[in-house]
């Protein structure tokens, strides 16, 4: 009755043993295993500065036009100029720029902001973000041509290729050489790799500590009153959450020196036992990022899942047909994205809205 247990015994002593002598054999023993090549290949799209890791193709800056309308002005308006969501990505290149490698308004104190091309050096830093991040509710859904034409569209909005131009990766080098701000990098500091970059060692900070004819601590002399903190309502609720500024969440006493730093983060739907309904919700809400946008009882880039609920309670079908067709308008001027959601999981979201989107 014992020898049927004993050779499953002896067979699993056996396989245990070979299973250590192959990972004695690996470089980190016991930890996991090697990628495959198609693995690597998967994850390995990074496109550095020398263009090294830049994929073959080409795409005109008019079909990028057509793309940016569809997948991109949503977000950065049709010109690239709009800073409702995101900060934007045109303005403040002139054709003195281009010719210089510097861009003047970097340094002038009257400019009323930065745009993307006025800081980024780096023609290989727009493309492989475009790649592996955009658009936002969709990221590498771009095909290969599209990046491509996407970026030559951005180029021909600043002004520094034509409105016909096909970018490439044949030609991609070249276009470098036009960049506004590509002087305006600096590879003096220790944080390049290797010797990629003229082997710069030194450090990326020069500083000399100073103990000594330290300046006083600044006092500041007016604070504002209680009672104005929230005369205007919660300002971290009026702000984006994207971008530089947030606002502060006034709806707390004012932190003074020594307080622990406790941001103000967006709600989320929780699957906290409220059966396999919620956990359907949460899951959806996590597929299409609509979380990235939306708190439970918060605004963030929308409105809230709960006021939401308020003004549409009970009409499922009206918001079925307004998570699949976008909008504008009704909660501002930034615009919702049509989702590519099926009828069924439209349904199981809407449903929990029209109910009160509660948690």
């Amino acid at each position: 009755m014992f020898r049927f247990p004993k050779a499953i015994l002896a067979t699993a002593l056996i396989a245990a043993s070979g299973f250590a002598m192959a990972q004695s054999a690996a470089k980190y023993p016991g930890v996991g295993r090697d990628a495959t090549p198609k693995e690597v290949a998967a994850w390995d799209i990074d496109v550095r500065p020398d263009f090294k890791g830049l994929p073959p193709g080409s795409g005109s800056a008019t079909a990028g036009q057509d793309i940016w309308e569809g997948k991109c002005a949503q977000c950065h308006g049709f010109f690239g100029e709009s800073g409702e969501v995101f900060s934007p990505l045109v303005g403040g290149v002139t054709k003195e720029d281009i010719k210089t490698g510097h861009v003047a308004n970097l340094r002038a104190t009257n400019f009323p902001g930065r745009t993307t091309f006025m800081k980024v050096p780096t023609l290989s830093t727009i493309w492989d973000y475009i790649n592996r991040a955009m658009p936002w509710n969709a990221p590498k859904s771009l095909k290969t041509d599209e990046v491509y034409a996407v970026t030559a569209f951005l180029l021909s909005l600043n002004g520094i290729v034509p409105d016909n131009f096909v970018l490439s990766d044949k030609n991609i080098a070249d276009v470098q050489k036009l960049m506004p701000n590509r002087n305006g990098m600096t590879t003096a500091h220790a944080m390049w790799p290797g010797n990629e970059f003229n082997g710069v060692k030194k450090p990326d900070t020069q500083n000399v500590a100073c103990m000594k004819d330290c300046a006083p601590e600044p006092k500041v002399a007016s604070f504002l009153p209680d009672f104005a903190r929230n005369a205007h309502g919660n300002l971290a609720e009026q702000n984006r959450m994207v971008g530089a500024q947030h606002g502060a969440d006034t709806t707390r006493p004012e932190r003074k020196a020594g307080d622990a730093d406790v941001p103000v983060k967006p709600t989320a739907p929780k699957a906290d036992g409220a059966g396999s309904e919620m956990k359907a919700v949460n899951a959806l809400l996590q597929k299409y990022t609509c979380s990235a946008c939306h708190g439970v009882d918060k605004k963030i880039v929308g409105p809230a899942f709960q006021d939401v609920a308020k003004k549409y309670s009970g009409q499922v079908d009206y918001l079925i047909k307004k998570m699949q067709s976008g909008g504008v308008g009704i909660w501002g001027p930034i615009p919702m994205p049509p989702q590519k959601i099926t009828d069924a999981e439209a349904k199981t979201v809407a449903s929990w809205i029209a109910a009160g989107a509660n948690k």
